[in-house]
């Protein structure tokens, strides 16, 4: 006799299986497997899981001048068709559609950077199709902006005993939205984080270029953004690749406050690219601060590294390694503010060879021994690093007579963000993982997801 429970022609579980399927539409079933869950009637409150992931949001640039001058029916036709073409380019590149801010869009991407980056850049090339043919059925075009960063968070399921949602908890969330905001700035429609920028298996393969330094509430460490202009159209395109190392020195200028000699550089950017929306906002500061002395930057030239006890992991070895580093930093730092130093390039630089050598190795050993479960990201960012500082030691030996400006802020750039992020949040997250596996009875924390704090 077949189980009625099982039996497809059953017509309760016909209706079973069509309310699975439409809860499916709002809590996404790819997100109940990151969590370990096959089905919607599996999840529990307080479910979760920790892992690495790239968070996307986008949002329609003026779209409150733009619904104005349609009826509420048109409002909700246009956002679903804008949203019924993002959406695939989305899940084509392993992306999970978290929620829909009215006209905005929050996106997970839970395997690499790389899937949430061309995920984007889809975006945007469809949003040009779409743009052509708003053109030729008489309406105006619409713009969007992107912001994407990655970090470690939390994926779980929030609530109460009547009304539970899928979330993610972190202060990467906070950071991807900030930078979203920030396209409006620059009118640049693609901004990512120094995290994601670093988390690319190759930032060669795009078109990239610095942009700025943003400081967000809570951290004491500003953090980089960078442009990708990959679906910028061919001729603006070719212009930027033309002008980046121009642009990138113009930039270096400015953050050290040498504002008339930004402006030099920035008026040949936009000579040879009259379009470039960040070189015209980069000019209007340079005026601006040339007429009040304001500087709109996040004053990273006078940034003092200092260790403090809260960055602590509890292992000796590390910790030692560790304010070494922000001592030397520290040095760097001062040099660089003070007198411009340009000899304290290669003293830093011989310094982090022996460093990432000696530090990254010893590192490694100490998370294989207390079974971190998070070594393998451990291993994937200090590899990445080595490779990003290799390169970065060519360009000095290249470059640095004809461009040391540029270089030094280079140089402060890179230590600066990777190696102090690293340090005060990567490492940091092994030392609350030692601190909860020795509350912890057995040490059974040691799994992925296990719940030690973020």
């Amino acid at each position: 006799m077949p189980d009625p429970h099982n039996d497809v022609s059953n017509p309760q579980n016909s209706a079973m299986d069509a309310v699975i399927a439409a809860y499916s539409r709002f809590v996404p079933e790819e997100a109940l497997g990151l969590m370990g869950r096959e089905s919607i009637t599996d999840v529990d409150l307080g479910d979760h899981v920790e892992k690495t992931m790239t968070i996307l949001f986008a949002d329609i640039r003026d779209f409150s001048a733009l619904s104005e001058e349609m009826t509420p029916r048109e409002n909700f036709a246009f956002i679903n068709d804008y949203l019924n073409r993002m959406e695939p380019a989305i899940a084509r590149h392993g992306g999970i559609i978290d929620k829909y801010i009215g006209d905005g869009i929050m996106a997970l991407f839970p395997e690499n950077a790389d899937d949430a980056l061309r995920g984007a850049i889809e975006m945007l090339k469809i949003l040009g199709a779409f743009n052509k043919e708003r053109e030729t059925a008489g309406m105006q075009p619409i713009r969007i902006g992107i912001g994407l960063n990655t970090g470690l968070m939390m994926l779980g399921i929030i609530g109460g005993r009547d009304r539970m949602e899928s979330t993610v908890i972190s202060d990467a969330v906070n950071l991807a939205a900030r930078i979203e905001g920030m396209t409006k700035r620059y009118g640049a429609p693609l901004l990512i984080s120094e995290h994601t920028y670093y988390g690319l298996r190759d930032a060669a393969r795009h078109d990239t270029r610095f942009i700025d330094r943003v400081m967000v509430k809570g951290k004491r460490q500003p953090q980089s953004v960078y442009e990708v202009f990959d679906a910028d159209p061919p001729e603006q395109r070719d212009a930027k690749r033309a002008t980046k190392a121009l642009f990138g020195e113009a930039l270096a200028y400015y953050h050290f406050k040498e504002a008339s000699r930004a402006l030099e550089l920035l008026s040949e950017c936009l000579r040879m690219a009259p379009g470039d929306t960040v070189a015209l906002a980069y000019r209007d500061r340079c005026k601006r601060f040339l007429e009040t002395g304001y500087h709109e930057g996040t004053g990273e030239v006078d940034l003092r590294i200092a260790w403090d006890d809260s960055l602590s992991i509890g292992e000796t070895e590390i910790d030692a390694q560790h304010q070494e580093l922000f001592r030397r930093v520290a040095g760097f730092v001062e040099a660089v503010r003070r007198d411009r130093n340009y000899s304290k390039i290669h003293e830093v630089v011989e310094f982090l060879d022996h460093y990432i050598v000696h530090h990254f190795a010893a590192e490694e050993r100490c998370m294989a021994a207390h079974k971190y479960p998070f070594l393998p990201l451990q291993v994937d960012q200090h590899r990445r690093f080595r490779k990003y500082f290799d390169n970065f030691k060519r360009e000095i030996e290249k470059n640095l007579d004809s461009h040391p400006t540029f270089l030094l802020f280079r140089t402060q750039v890179l230590v600066i963000d990777w190696i102090m992020h690293h340090v005060s949040k990567i490492d940091r997250h092994f030392g609350r993982f030692l601190s909860h596996a020795d509350i912890t009875t057995g040490g059974n924390s040691n799994e992925p997801g296990s719940g030690f704090p973020a």
